[in-house]
């Protein structure tokens, strides 16, 4: 019986023997698992009907993931490591106080329903009772409380064996976390390994004055995601971080920034540390730099697929095909910059001309481009990096960053002499980096002629697909926001609720916007002139440049995000 007939049965109220049909299934697929997704997954098939019959053939309760957040886990009897790998569950029993509820959702596994009875004939006086969920309620609660069990494994410290494993050794797998010997490489494994499951882009360690405080920065925003209560551990586990990323454990009173490596998933994530010492101890942070992640998050380093506007993405393909210039790209960090100069060289790179990057450090390799990582402990920096490039015979640069006069310079000095520059600066606006080139002492004549256009941008969470639903918004939030209540009926609010998918946020993903500022002979002659703001900015509005609010504000109309978010990432005009 295959499966198309099984899901026709149940859709047409036939008789069905699931348990015999999910048997010949599980042969044909190997696994169990794999044969109730297929199940489920039909299209003619109600899920909830399926469940409840094949619970009520295999004699369990069937239980709905609304239930599943009602109920109390137990880790002891089933800890969470094995629950991840055989999807069964065990709870606190609700029906009897003194039993224990075991959620499976392969009814037919006999390997994890004879492991469960062995170890509940230890405790004969303790009844225990199956119930079937669906393969997918199981993860999605798994992947839930998560963060629940990083915190219970820290409170359960032990404080034996606490010398620090060889920084080789980082196991960042469930399996290896779990079998550490040291609570405190099995602490900070568990956290990395939970962050990198997250696809956060930061790890903050932060010493309090009674522990540790850790959190994580998802989609641009901090979460608190566990607490180890006492100074001693706080100290240990920051000692740990300082190994393994080769700086001095001794040395507590002044900043140090240093680097290591770990193998997740088959391949290897780099992480850029910064220690910093405050009243109680130090903080960490710990900034992850997964070239994967890049790569999938922004569906194959397109500008399209980093949520950029129509006009966006045109205005920076004509600046990227200019034979020789310089385009800017500005934002605070964590703002997706250079992701943004990636997508622009991936899309550019078609073998016929030399480009050379400088970064520090390099985050995604692109393919036939030469790339060259600063190493300021061997001397090699920006300033120093691209002056060898432009013996390097190149056509296209990318300088990761200008953070010194000498770097400017040099940078305006090859966009003047027929080279195409790509670079970052850190400014809020793009009329703020003029600023900031002026304050480097570079010649603001050479600095706008060298010049061909300027991107702010900023990154929003979007509202979460799975659960987002139409929202009100009260006066006072559309006077904050700057909105005028007569138009307020033009806006499709709305807002997630908060599901497993988006981890009861409400918001999943982000998007870039950007306001895009080109050079012209009119803005050219007003910047050389040092002319008043509010005459570029004039100059630049008749150009027809859209400001972030307004590109933020965009997306609120069409139910995108939210006036929260877009308070939170873009000042009010």
């Amino acid at each position: 019986m295959d499966t198309v007939s099984i899901a026709n049965g149940i859709d047409g109220k036939d008789s069905v023997d699931l348990r015999d049909a999910l048997r010949t299934l599980t042969e044909r697929h190997g696994s169990g698992v794999r044969a109730l997704e297929d199940l489920f997954a039909q299209p003619n098939v109600r899920a909830d009907e399926l469940l409840a019959r094949l619970a009520t053939q295999c004699h369990m309760q069937p239980i709905t993931m609304q239930t599943l957040n009602a109920l109390q886990p137990d880790f002891d009897v089933v800890p969470f490591v094995e629950a991840a790998t055989r999807l069964c569950i065990c709870f606190a029993d609700p029906a009897d106080a003194r039993g224990l509820l075991f959620v499976i959702a392969d009814p037919l596994d006999r390997r994890t329903r004879g492991s469960v009875e062995q170890r509940m004939r230890a405790r004969p006086m303790m009844p225990y009772r199956w119930a079937l969920a669906s393969v997918g309620d199981i993860t999605a609660w798994l992947a839930v409380r998560e963060k629940d069990v990083r915190a219970m494994d820290s409170l359960a410290f032990d404080e034996t064996g606490q010398h620090a494993a060889d920084p080789a050794s980082l196991a960042l797998t469930l399996q290896g976390i779990s079998n550490d010997d040291s609570a405190v490489v099995r602490l900070l494994n568990s956290t990395i390994y939970d962050a990198l499951k997250m696809m956060a882009s930061d790890i903050h360690l932060e010493c309090r004055a009674n522990g540790l405080m850790i959190k994580c920065r998802v989609d641009g925003v901090l979460t608190v995601v566990g607490r180890v209560e006492g100074r001693d551990v706080a100290d240990q586990v920051l000692s740990r971080v300082k190994v393994i990323s080769e700086l001095d454990i001794a040395e507590r009173r002044v900043p140090q920034d240093g680097r290591f490596k770990a193998v997740y998933a088959g391949r290897e994530i780099d992480f850029r540390v910064s220690i910093m010492p405050n009243q109680f101890g130090e903080d960490a942070v710990l900034r992850i730099l997964d070239r994967y992640q890049l790569s999938q998050a922004s569906g194959g380093l397109t500008l399209e697929a980093l949520g950029f506007q129509q006009e966006d993405t045109r205005f920076m393909r004509t600046i990227a095909a200019m034979p020789y210039g310089m385009l800017l790209v500005t934002g605070p960090t964590g703002s997706g910059k250079t992701t943004t100069l990636y997508a622009i060289l991936t899309e550019i790179n078609d073998g016929l001309e030399k480009t050379v990057t400088i970064e520090d450090p390099v985050e995604y390799q692109l393919g036939d481009i030469l790339q060259i990582p600063v190493n300021e402990a061997k001397g090699l920096t920006f300033a120093r990096g691209l002056r060898s490039i432009l013996r390097h015979d190149p056509d296209k640069i990318m300088v990761g960053e200008i953070r010194d006069p000498e770097t400017a310079q040099i940078a305006v000095q090859a966009a003047l002499t027929g080279h195409q520059v790509f670079t970052t600066v850190h400014a809020n606006n793009v009329f703020d980096v003029i600023g900031r080139f002026t304050n480097m002492d570079v010649d603001p004549y050479s600095f706008v002629s060298a010049l061909n256009g300027v991107i702010a941008q900023r990154l929003l969470r979007q509202c979460c697909a799975d659960c987002v639903a139409q929202d009100s918004v009260d006066a006072d939030t559309l006077a904050r926001s700057g909105i005028d209540p007569d138009t307020a009926g033009d806006y499709l609010f709305r807002r997630g609720r908060g599901c497993a998918a988006c981890r009861g946020s409400g918001y999943r993903g982000r998007r870039a916007i950007a306001e895009a500022l080109r050079m012209d002979d009119e803005l050219r002659q007003l910047l050389s002139e040092r002319a008043p703001l509010t005459q570029i900015k004039a100059a630049a509005f008749r150009q027809g440049m859209q400001t972030l609010r307004r590109a933020a504000i965009r997306l609120v109309r069409q139910g995108e995000t939210t006036l929260e978010e877009i308070n939170r990432v873009t000042m009010v005009e």
